[in-house]
C-alpha cells in the first residue's frame, strides 16, 4: 500500500505542469478518481486507475481538490480527479481568436474538447489559475466565457 500524506501542489501549477506532461507522455501518471463527498475527506483508501493501492492520510488543514498532486517523482505521479469533471467553457470572437486560443491551449498542454464553436478545458486545479493565464484574451474580448 502506498501512503500519500501530503499535497505536492496542483496539476495546473506551471512548475508541476511540465513534469506531469512529460510523465503523462510516458504513461506514468496515475489518477485517483474521487466523488464530491470523497474529496472532502482527509483519510481514504482506494486504488488508482492503474491498480495501485493508495491510502490518503492528510492533515486537517490540507484540502483535496480536482488536480491535487499527491505524488511526483521521476518515475510516476498520482493526481486527484473528480468524478464530476468541471470545465471552463470559452467562445472565441472569430476564426483568428479561435486559432490563437487553440495555439495557446496547446502550448499550455491543456487537454480540450470541442462543443460546437466553444472550447472546453477540463479543470485540474482552481479555475482562477486558468483565468489568470487567459486574462489578456478575455480582457480585450478575443475570448469570452460561456
Amino acid at each position: 500500500m502506498l501512503i500519500l500524506d501530503r499535497i505536492v501542489g496542483q496539476a495546473s501549477d506551471p512548475a508541476l505542469a511540465e513534469r506531469l506532461h512529460d510523465l503523462d507522455h510516458n504513461g506514468q501518471v496515475e489518477t485517483l478518481s474521487l466523488s464530491a463527498s470523497d474529496i472532502q475527506r482527509h483519510r481514504l483508501r482506494l486504488a488508482s486507475d492503474r491498480g495501485t493501492d493508495c491510502a490518503i492520510r492528510l492533515e486537517r488543514h490540507q484540502q483535496l481538490r480536482n488536480g491535487s498532486v499527491l505524488m511526483l517523482d521521476g518515475e510516476r505521479a498520482i493526481v486527484v480527479q473528480m468524478l464530476d469533471q468541471q470545465y471552463l467553457t470559452l467562445r472565441p470572437r472569430d476564426a483568428g481568436a479561435a486559432l490563437e486560443l487553440g495555439y495557446f491551449a496547446g502550448n499550455m498542454h491543456w487537454k480540450v474538447r470541442f462543443a460546437g464553436d466553444q472550447l472546453q478545458i477540463p479543470l485540474h486545479g482552481p479555475q482562477a489559475d486558468y483565468l489568470e493565464r487567459l486574462a489578456p484574451m478575455l480582457a480585450d474580448g478575443r475570448v469570452s466565457r460561456s
